[in-house]
């Protein structure tokens, strides 16, 4: 079945609008670096391939995409980065945050990974990696994290009540076993087992619910007085080299790290003010202290 044309194109086309669609070229891109032709980005888009030329002209034209020669393949230029380094610096996370999740890094041996909460969503912003060889684990940054089958998202739905949780997971969907890893919990019942494990521990610990042959341990980071959540930070890596009982004895190093984070968080006050634009977009969800 080809491409719609214009004519083609009804109500149920997806998606629609120009804002609409331009994000979604840049979000396409994002997860393909190599670039893809613009049919494929058409097709993946299900829109016109006239429709998706014209994003990707004004785009070029702006300096968000190049083309690599005549009819070649889009891909991102180097600009969507530098908004994303600029706005990490202007809230903090590489002045701030990023020693300490070095430090991490270099003593666990690990990827660490800083996620803030933005609204409903949980969005990994930074990293550091701790294996320069063997196997690794080095996901692009910028993802918004599974909620329901990450320890990540486990971590901030744990300082939920159960319905808070539910409600976020539920919204964003659970991860499948196909699509995710062969343990993640595909339901209410089995997520909210996690939640009250991590809320015993004070940090969350997964085995392949993410994606297959990958383990990780996350802790929430608290804004001091308040005890409110403006971010996660993890340890991740192959399940060969950290299992359960490796994640456990990581976990102090984990906890250390997030209380230096929730301090660097208030020596930079963007990075408590990106979490409340988070609660006033959502303000039935409140990440509580718990002890």
């Amino acid at each position: 079945m080809g491409t719609p044309t214009d004519a083609e194109e009804g109500p149920e086309a997806s998606p629609s609008g120009l804002l609409e669609r331009t994000l979604g070229a840049l979000e396409l891109l994002s997860d393909n670096a190599h670039g893809l032709p613009l049919f494929e980005i058409a097709d993946r888009m299900r829109i016109p391939r006239s429709a998706a030329h014209r994003v990707l002209t004004s785009l070029v034209e702006h300096g968000y995409v190049r083309q690599e020669r005549h009819q070649g393949a889009y891909r991102l230029t180097a600009k969507i980065a530098s908004l994303g380094l600029t706005f990490l610096s202007d809230i903090g996370v590489t002045d701030l945050a990023q020693p300490i999740l070095d430090r991490l890094a270099r003593e666990t041996g690990e990827l660490v990974r800083l996620a803030l909460i933005d609204g409903q969503t949980l969005t990994w912003v930074a990293k550091a990696q701790g294996s320069p060889f063997g196997l690794r684990y080095d996901p692009d940054m910028g993802q918004k994290a599974r909620l329901s089958c990450s320890a990540n998202g486990h971590a901030w739905l744990s300082c939920l009540t159960d319905d808070e949780a539910l409600a976020l997971a539920g919204q964003q969907g659970f991860g499948s076993r196909e699509d995710y890893g062969p343990r993640a919990p595909e339901s209410p019942q089995a997520l909210l087992k996690y939640l009250r494990l991590a809320r015993k521990r004070g940090y969350a610990s997964t085995s392949q619910t993410f994606a297959p042959g990958l383990n990780s341990v996350a802790a929430p980071v608290r804004r001091p007085g308040t005890g409110e959540v403006f971010g996660v930070v993890s340890i991740a890596g192959p399940s060969i080299r950290l299992p359960e009982a490796r994640m456990d004895a990581l976990s102090p190093l984990l906890l250390h790290a997030a209380e230096e984070l929730s301090l660097a968080g208030v020596a930079s006050p963007s990075l408590p003010s990106y979490q409340e634009r988070g609660a006033r977009e959502a303000p039935h969800i409140r990440s509580r202290n718990r002890p």
